[in-house]
């Protein structure tokens, strides 16, 4: 019941967003990152969104994508793969998102040219097989029906020695199944982190501009469920992590396609 009030709360929110966010103050929308506090060289401009950026500089970092095509699948509101393409030099970028007026807001408000965004089912990508040398997903397949089709296309898609950078976050006792899901789609783990304690570090680094961002966007009646939402510091979605019912777990995975 809780989970699926959270995805209702996660469309309501996704909408209100979408509607409200004209300054587009919310363009990462992940727990975030941090390793005992060490912080990586941004630039002014990113400071606000710090901890999400660092999630996806651990992305990124690891599967070597400058010159490379990249694509990200379940890329929100694209200030991640934005935040890729600026410091991380890749030879294109696509993204794809479920949620149409989120792929239009990315087209239309980031400015570099070598990015396309679009409309997509993670399930059945609009792509040929082997159109890109790497592809990243950041904290969304937990929201998709059949996550075993997700991770079928995402080998589709991927070329020969192709990386699928991936990182997302479980209940305890569903992380065997997803590693299964991952193996039977045929690929190679090259590496893998639990890095629950790190999402933690970074939710109490973040919650006072979290606190913030949510008493100015959101309606008082729903200040409550978006500070869950956002897993700020004592909430029952922080306290989650801080207990290990929810586990967040990084893959870097190879295809090697037979």
């Amino acid at each position: 019941m809780k989970e699926m009030l959270r995805n209702l709360f996660f469309k309501i929110w996704y909408w209100y967003i979408s509607t409200i966010d004209k300054n587009a103050e919310v363009i990462f929308m992940n727990f975030g990152y941090s390793k005992n506090n060490h912080k990586i060289n941004l630039k002014e401009e990113d400071e606000k969104n710090r901890y999400s950026a660092q999630l996806y500089h651990l992305v990124a970092d690891s599967a070597d994508v400058k010159d490379k095509d990249i694509l990200e699948v379940g890329c929100g509101r694209g200030g991640g793969l934005s935040y890729v393409n600026r410091y991380f030099s890749p030879k294109t970028v696509t993204g794809v998102d479920l949620n149409k007026k989120a792929a239009k807001f990315c087209e239309s408000y980031y400015p570099e040219t070598n990015k396309r965004f679009l409309q997509a089912n993670a399930q059945e990508l609009p792509f040929e097989d082997n159109s890109f040398d790497v592809v990243i997903n950041v904290e969304s397949s937990h929201r998709y029906p059949q996550p075993e089709l997700f991770f079928s296309e995402v080998k589709r898609v991927l070329k020969n020695g192709g990386i699928f950078s991936f990182t997302d976050f479980r209940e305890q006792h569903e992380l065997e199944k997803m590693e299964k899901q991952i193996k039977d789609a045929g690929f190679t783990i090259l590496n893998f982190e639990n890095i629950t304690e790190n999402v933690v570090e970074a939710l109490a680094a973040a919650t006072p501009g979290r606190i913030e961002l949510v008493e100015k966007l959101a309606p008082k009646f729903l200040h409550g469920l978006a500070k869950n939402f956002a897993a700020v510091e004592g909430s029952e979605t922080y306290n989650f992590f801080v207990t290990k019912h929810y586990e967040y777990v990084f893959y870097l995975l190879k295809n090697n396609k037979q």
